[in-house]
């Protein structure tokens, strides 16, 4: 099969994109497939005795079948858990989609099925006053997968998502609607009225978690519409 590389985004932060994207590449794994994950850019990193290292990378990393190293998953990384422009403005830094995106090149080069880029937080977080992480996947045309974090309010801002998306060029490939709140009131209602205004492929709908890890999420997801 040709390869396959989407983008993963989210309706917000802590929408559930690491654990989505894990989930997919799990069940990606289970078929047979070779799968590759990188997260660009990563805020909220933790000092090890190898550098800095962030929880979602670590995550994509495990779940991936390619033994890439840690620099070339998240290559740039910050400590302070804040939006990747400002962590990078505080330590004097700049970020740009040319350089995240030959980063993203390396990986996608790999001799792989599916790869999977990881943005950081929703579609439009910003890299420096003139670009954004929408920016980066139109550099790489890719399509997108919109994670959406089932809780009150999600309407909204997963159809302001999905028309950002369209505006930007770029075909929405799939959506997963991951259930975040386990007391969301009317979740079946919410979860109909996205079915019906999203013109996508639904992924999967993934129940709130308890033990969350990838395997958990994969018995929810489906990787069909994305071969």
């Amino acid at each position: 099969m040709a390869k396959k590389i989407y983008f993963v985004t989210g309706t917000d932060t802590d929408a559930g994109k690491t654990l989505m994207a894990c989930g997919l590449l799990e069940k990606a794994r289970q078929q047979g497939l070779k799968t590759a994950a990188v997260k660009p850019v990563a805020a909220g990193c933790e000092q090890t005795a190898d550098g800095l290292r962030n929880g979602d990378a670590l995550l994509l990393q495990d779940a991936m079948t390619m033994e890439l190293p840690y620099a070339q998953v998240n290559p740039i990384a910050f400590e302070p858990p804040l939006a990747p422009h400002i962590a990078a403005m505080r330590e004097g830094k700049n970020l740009s989609v040319s350089r995240l995106e030959g980063f993203c090149r390396g990986v996608t080069m790999q001799s792989c099925d599916l790869v999977l880029i990881e943005g950081a937080g929703g579609w439009l977080v910003p890299l420096n006053p003139r670009e954004t992480l929408a920016d980066l996947a139109k550099a790489l045309q890719a399509p997108v997968i919109l994670v959406v974090g089932m809780k009150l309010g999600c309407i909204n801002h997963a159809l302001l998502t999905v028309q950002a998306i369209a505006r930007d060029g770029l075909p929405l490939a799939g959506w997963v609607a991951n259930r975040i709140d386990p007391d969301m009131g009317a979740y079946d209602e919410n979860l109909a009225t996205l079915k019906t205004l999203i013109g996508a492929p639904l992924l999967g709908e993934v129940p709130f978690l308890g033990d969350a890890n990838k395997s958990a999420a994969a018995e929810h997801l489906s990787v069909s519409a994305l071969l």
